[in-house]
């Protein structure tokens, strides 16, 4: 086979290639061009026979009426204050548990993280009765702070850090410790600037968990006002079940931040899932 031929059938392997690659995102973005375009269609476009693949007549009628629905404002800024600030809390706790089962020795270290390890092993479901129980006699119910004090323990992000730093070298530590520099500067100073690619990984992660939770809020929240996005989402299925530009609209409303936040930290992302990856 000369080079020629070689270097034609590499070019068409790519082509090939591309060409299948294109023809799958093309089909994964279905959906999600229909959702947008059914969004933008009026109540009665929505049913017409043909269907409209590009509306003759667009408007923002179904974006309209969603945001003039009762509590669906509060519901957003609720779903925002608890996936932003809940996360934080969640990547700072697990930050600082990570780094005392890795960097800090004292007794029954590793006894701890094996404890925190078999957490990961419980449904989270069959907590929901106890964790009601004693948010209630807490008086924590119906109150989004209520959803801060859960962060302070979450297994998995602790895990996904404490391998992360298993591959930062004791030498940096040694070196600021030689300097005068204390655990807690450490920590801010060299420890969390070299777990940024991971934290960026569990950010997403742990925003796209707190903004698409239903469950939770669902047994912990009663009061309308207090709703979270995708509690609120779930009513329209009743009085606004015939109105899909609607609940069209609703899902790209709850779907957008999520891409936002993926789109910003994207670069970050590939590196973090293969932190899980090293051996412990």
């Amino acid at each position: 086979m000369t080079e020629t031929s070689m270097r034609r059938k590499r070019i068409a392997g790519k082509v090939l290639f591309y060409i299948v690659a294109i023809a799958i995102a093309a089909v994964v973005c279905i959906p999600f061009f229909w959702m947008i375009i059914t969004s933008l269609k009026s109540r009665g476009a929505v049913m017409s026979i043909p269907v409209e693949w590009i509306p003759k007549e667009p408007t923002l009628e179904a974006y309209q009426k969603l945001f003039s629905i009762p509590n669906f404002a509060s519901s957003v800024f609720n779903s925002f204050y608890i996936s932003i600030v809940c996360t934080i809390v969640r990547l700072v706790c697990a930050a600082m548990t990570a780094y005392a089962l890795t960097k800090i020795k004292f007794r029954a270290r590793d006894g701890m993280f094996k404890l925190y390890i078999t957490a990961l092993m419980i449904p989270a479901q069959i907590t929901f009765i106890p964790l009601f129980i004693v948010m209630t006699k807490l008086h924590l119910t119906n109150s989004l702070n209520a959803f801060i004090m859960l962060q302070l323990f979450n297994a998995f992000a602790i895990f996904m850090l404490r391998q992360k730093m298993m591959t930062i070298n004791d030498a940096y530590i040694e070196a600021a410790r030689i300097d005068g520099a204390s655990h807690w500067k450490i920590f801010w100073k060299i420890i969390m600037p070299m777990c940024s690619g991971t934290l960026a990984t569990l950010a997403i992660l742990s925003f796209m968990d707190l903004w698409n939770d239903y469950l939770l809020p669902l047994v912990l929240l009663t009061d309308q006002s207090k709703y979270t996005l995708p509690i609120l989402l779930s009513t329209l299925s009743g009085q606004y079940k015939n109105q899909y530009n609607l609940m069209m609209a609703g899902s790209l409303v709850s779907i957008v931040p999520i891409l936002i936040v993926y789109i910003c930290a994207q670069r970050y992302f590939k590196e973090g899932l293969n932190v899980g990856g090293v051996k412990g």
